[in-house]
């Protein structure tokens, strides 16, 4: 797989949280250099899948048309630790994301930025499960192939 190239106007960076179950989780943000974002994306990955190279060139389109993207390594996945691709507690994942993505949006540099959220396949449960969190929060959702169930209910 092609890595997207860097680009003299995102600036890339990588760090390693741990969350309350004390696994080391990664996470990734593609901020612009020069000029301030004018909104925040959070991007949530698919099952198996990791955020800093499967969603690079998304984030990068995402940075030139000026907003910040972050991204988060769910435990299991990518980098982060836990079984690779085992989910015990989905919640856990929907807990994660919230209090990282929370947490971002809670820094003095983005209080009042509008916040949306991102998700590709299982990432698109996520999506939709932390809006659903705190519906209020989010200011939209994007879901690309979300993973979800659809009830058919036949009235009479």
């Amino acid at each position: 797989m092609a890595l997207v190239k860097p680009d003299e106007n995102v600036n890339y960076q990588e760090e390693f949280i741990t969350n309350s179950h004390g696994l080391k989780l990664f996470t990734c943000k593609w901020v612009p250099k020069r000029d301030e974002p004018k909104a925040l994306i959070f991007i949530c990955h698919g099952y198996a899948m990791e955020c800093s190279i499967t969603m690079s060139s998304t984030a990068i389109r995402f940075v030139k048309e000026g907003y910040a993207v972050y991204g988060i390594d769910y435990q299991g996945h990518g980098k982060s630790s836990g079984l690779h691709g085992y989910i015990e507690d989905f919640d856990s994942i929907v807990h994660d994301c919230s209090v990282h993505f929370s947490s971002i949006c809670e820094n003095e540099e983005n209080k009042g930025k509008m916040r949306f959220l991102v998700g590709e396949s299982m990432g698109g449960a996520v999506a939709l499960l932390l809006h659903k969190k705190m519906p209020d929060y989010w200011h939209g959702a994007v879901l690309v192939a979300p993973m979800c169930k659809v009830r058919v209910c036949s009235c009479a």
